[in-house]
């Protein structure tokens, strides 16, 4: 029997990334999917890429106990606040829940509602945050999974082996990321507005991006100790990719073999963790619409620095195709069922 499986917000950007990944995924198949903006819309006419894929009408998400009754999993792809409110709703019908936004993302909810401005009414929730790479053990057993933001995830994947191994000043580690436009979903926003973003290239957010206290705390916990970063993102003129150039400075006497070896460590037997090795060079489109993580790293014996780069699709690796990692993990399948898209080159 296939796993059932709905999508909350499948207007979405992530919630139609999710649509596309699970059609060519030979273990799921979709009960339900939902939009406020769009209830009773066939999916097909909103996006008609998805046409001889799908033709299922939307729902409204006032429906949840009937489409969390009749699923497995229940995706969300929801603006901040909204999946906080149903989360336990899903669990009492006897899904699974795996949300996309940053309700769950935080062992302390008071971290969320400082970053967030946003009360949280689900405090008690026992979550796993979904990273794979790192808490795979842990997705095991989850009812609830915390699927990673995209910065976060091209950003702590290339910083962890480095903390966890100890090779670096952690209060040195700086996260410099480029976003294309995709990230910030399907809004009206004026700066992502065709005009203003052609032929433009500009940072945002600096030392106040929400992003910053989710790379801090997956990094503390495999650190041992608190960390603290400067992290800041940039809008590039292109629809989807994340290139993450992070910087620390290495403890006296370490060596490049060192660490060669913390990420051979961490990432050596991960099918989605592509390594380049020391003095490669990641980029974009070589991940493009694909589950794939890049990852390389450069040591300036100058500056006694390291500098990882990694690269990531922020709308696969960076949200629906991790959401599908984790689900599989959670229902036992082959973790790559579903994602063996090769990268959309050029």
């Amino acid at each position: 029997m296939k796993i059932r499986a709905s999508i909350l917000g499948a207007t979405g950007y992530t919630g139609e990334e999710l649509l596309r990944v699970l059609a060519g995924h030979p273990e799921v198949e979709i009960i339900s999917i939902t939009s406020e903006s769009q209830t009773d819309t066939a999916i097909d006419q909103v996006y008609p890429h998805l046409r001889q894929f799908y033709h299922e009408r939307l729902q409204s998400i006032k429906e949840i106990e009937k489409i969390a009754s009749g699923s497995d999993v229940v995706f969300a792809g929801l603006p901040h606040g909204h999946a906080m409110a149903i989360g336990q709703q899903v669990l009492h019908c006897g899904a699974k829940f795996i949300d996309l936004g940053a309700d769950y993302r935080f062992k302390n909810t008071a971290t969320y509602e400082k970053w967030y401005k946003l009360q949280h009414i689900d405090k008690e929730a026992a979550t796993v945050y979904g990273l794979p790479e790192l808490n795979r053990d842990k997705i095991k057993q989850a009812k609830i999974i915390a699927n990673p933001g995209c910065y976060t995830t091209a950003s702590i994947l290339a910083l962890a082996p480095l903390v966890k191994e100890k090779l670096v000043d952690n209060k040195s580690l700086i996260v410099d990321a480029k976003s294309g436009l995709s990230g910030a979903g399907r809004g009206q926003d004026l700066k992502l507005h065709f005009c203003e973003a052609y032929e433009n290239f500009n940072a945002y957010g600096i030392a106040n991006h929400r992003h910053t206290p989710e790379i801090e705390e997956t990094l503390s916990e495999q650190a041992g100790e608190e960390i603290i970063i400067n992290f800041t993102p940039h809008l590039v003129p292109m629809v989807r990719g994340i290139l993450a150039t992070c910087y620390g400075n290495l403890k006296s006497g370490v060596q490049a073999e060192q660490v060669d070896a913390a990420f051979q460590k961490a990432y050596a037997n991960e099918y989605f963790m592509r390594l380049l090795g020391r003095n490669g060079y990641p980029a974009t489109k070589n991940t493009r619409g694909s589950n794939f993580c890049d990852l390389a790293w450069h040591i300036d014996p100058r500056t006694n620095r390291v500098i990882v780069v990694s690269a990531i699709d922020n709308l696969v690796k960076g949200a629906a195709g991790q959401a599908v990692q984790n689900m599989n993990i959670l229902f036992g399948l082959d973790e790559k069922s579903g994602l063996m898209q090769v990268p959309l080159y050029p």
